[in-house]
């Protein structure tokens, strides 16, 4: 018999570690080597353990889960990546696919595809809901852009730029500091950011604030 599959969990909430590790537990196959309910704790363990799968949220305390991906990748040590989220597939799963996860699902999926969809990313195949595969595979026969095919929504239109300016403007962000955190001069920021309310049809800071609190999308 092989060795079962070792997982690490990567989630700031307890309750979801707990049904993780004992849904896990309870499968000859799989077994949790670690756990971090931060970025930092992740970063370390994901070197360290070198798991099988991890399982990984986006939402952290001390960061997100698309900057661990990065980093982890920049340093030859990503582990295959199940991304596990409350965050809006339409806007997220793209990007963390090609960021290099090899699987998105949404929290509220049931236990049986959650474990399956650790198997599967185990073994190099890209997981998604079956609505969001559906899309992805209209897509791969559609001539549109990719811009085109995202589009949709607002936030479905943001470019990974976007995304990371907007949820460093949503968090309270001035543009100084903005511009040294993303290596930009301060100019470059501010013809981001005016870009940036035209596509989302806001007018003022107060408002992309507003808008950002209110669309689930991960801390930056």
């Amino acid at each position: 018999m092989s060795a079962p599959l070792r997982v690490l969990i990567v989630d700031d909430h307890p309750l979801t570690r707990d049904g993780l590790r004992g849904a896990i537990a309870a499968q000859p196959d799989l077994e949790v080597v670690g756990e971090a309910a931060t970025w930092q704790t992740a970063l370390r363990l994901a070197q360290e353990l070198r798991p099988a799968v991890m399982v990984l949220d986006l939402n952290l305390p001390d960061g997100n889960g698309w900057s661990l991906i990065d980093q982890l990748k920049a340093a030859a040590a990503l582990p295959p990546t199940l991304v596990l989220s409350v965050c809006d597939e339409q806007i997220y799963a793209r990007r963390l696919l090609r960021s290099g996860a090899l699987g998105y699902l949404m929290k509220d999926e049931p236990g049986a595809t959650i474990l399956q969809a650790i198997r599967d990313v185990a073994q190099g195949r890209r997981v998604t809901s079956m609505p969001l595969a559906q899309k992805l595979a209209e897509e791969a026969f559609d001539d549109r852009s990719e811009s085109a095919a995202e589009s949709g929504s607002a936030l479905e239109d943001l470019s990974d730029r976007d995304i990371q300016l907007f949820a460093l403007l949503g968090q309270g962000e001035r543009n100084k500091a903005i511009a040294a955190r993303l290596g930009l001069s301060a100019k470059t920021v501010s013809t981001y950011k005016v870009r940036l309310f035209r596509k989302l049809g806001v007018k003022t800071t107060p408002e992309l604030i507003a808008r950002f609190l209110a669309s689930g999308l991960p801390s930056a």
